[in-house]
């Protein structure tokens, strides 16, 4: 299999050029691990590690490898190794908000950007129909969509168990609007070939959703072995076991490139309050009807959006999503902006005392 395969275009050959007249090759991260990763290249698989340079100068948890990411390594065949030099620019990241401790690097428990994958051209946002089913999720997997530049595709798994297919698909069209959604059965194999197209040779698709959608048993049938491993369902809640454990790529027989991801229980978009807007589109329209250009949506006078919930022309479940991730996207703001200042003071000290040492050399 050649690079092409995983998506190699031009685009990443113009920023390797540099690289290639030092003896450096271009590489595919497959696998991330703890401290390791799984790296693909023309010359095979390796097991990879990032240099002692690129550790040292990499200050944030996102500007490290991630898994679909094109980087720069220095491999050793005998060995079966690469070193990992540089990471080549991403077209795009899909991206959640978390709290890191420990690791690498070292975040001391920061809010931190944590990327999921890159280098992707669509995304498979899987629900189940069952008793997993939640709008409120879909939409904050749409607002994260949005964001990364990628194609939303909303796969709507466990169609079999289902009494009221329709129904609950437009549910969902109230809230993507022009969102392909695709109503599949992993279990009973009905509608997969509707993945197909988005499946290619070159293409990069990431299945994202919660614990028990499926994600797992759509990729085995795309695969058409069990390549993955599929636990049950709780009985009691609906929810699912984490048969994932780690971010992985895969690659399909027709050179269609799988990246599957664990279930995420809490999903948390990462970016700002301006990313809302493409998801919640139909509040963002009728926000410019309001009297008032700051109107908040609370008390104001001549408020269309609580003239349109009044009206039941929008759901209120549905706003109130749209209120709590507003909120969660100026906390994350703050602490953007305190560990910029935090990471500035780190640097300026680190300065000092380099200069300190300078001077008593002298």
């Amino acid at each position: 299999m050649t690079i092409e395969a995983l998506g190699w275009d031009e685009f990443f050959n113009t920023y390797f050029k540099p690289y290639k007249q030092e003896g450096y090759q271009p590489a595919r991260v497959t696998q991330e691990h703890k401290n390791s990763y799984v790296v693909y290249t023309n010359e095979g698989e390796f097991i990879a590690r990032i240099s002692g340079k690129m550790r040292y100068t990499t200050r944030n948890y996102s500007d490290f490898p991630a898994v679909g990411d094109w980087v720069v390594v220095k491999a050793y065949p005998q060995e079966e190794k690469a070193t990992i030099h540089a990471i080549l620019p991403r077209k795009n990241k899909f991206s959640r908000k978390a709290v890191l401790s420990g690791g690498m690097p070292d975040t001391g428990g920061k809010t931190e950007e944590q990327v999921l994958a890159a280098n992707i051209d669509s995304v498979f946002l899987v629900s189940g129909m069952d008793g997993n089913f939640n709008l409120r999720r879909i939409e904050r997997y749409m607002t994260a969509a949005y964001d990364s530049g990628t194609n939303p595709v909303i796969v709507m798994n466990k169609i079999d168990l289902c009494d009221d297919i329709q129904s609950r698909i437009a549910e969902v069209e109230a809230i993507t609007f022009d969102t392909p959604i695709l109503p599949v059965s992993a279990l009973k194999n009905n509608g997969i070939d509707q993945l197909g197209p988005y499946l290619i040779g070159g293409k990069t698709v990431v299945f994202l959703g919660s614990s028990g959608v499926g994600k797992s048993s759509l990729i085995n049938r795309l695969l058409g072995i069990e390549r993955l491993r599929v636990n049950s369902l709780r009985k009691n809640d609906h929810r699912g076991r984490h048969t994932t454990t780690t971010r992985e790529l895969i690659v399909l027989e027709n050179g269609g490139v799988i990246i599957d991801t664990p279930g995420l229980r809490e999903f948390q978009p990462w970016k700002g309050e301006e990313d809302l807007i493409a998801a919640f589109e139909d509040i963002a329209v009728l926000a410019e009807q309001c009297r008032f250009r700051d109107c908040r949506h609370e008390n104001e006078p001549d408020c269309a959006v609580h003239r349109a919930l009044s009206e039941g022309l929008l759901n209120h479940k549905r706003f109130e999503n749209y209120l709590q991730m507003i909120k969660e996207a100026r906390f994350l703001e703050i602490r953007q902006n305190q560990n910029a200042q935090q990471a500035e003071k780190t640097r300026w000290k680190q300065i000092s005392k380099w200069q300190k040492r300078r001077k008593e050399i002298i």
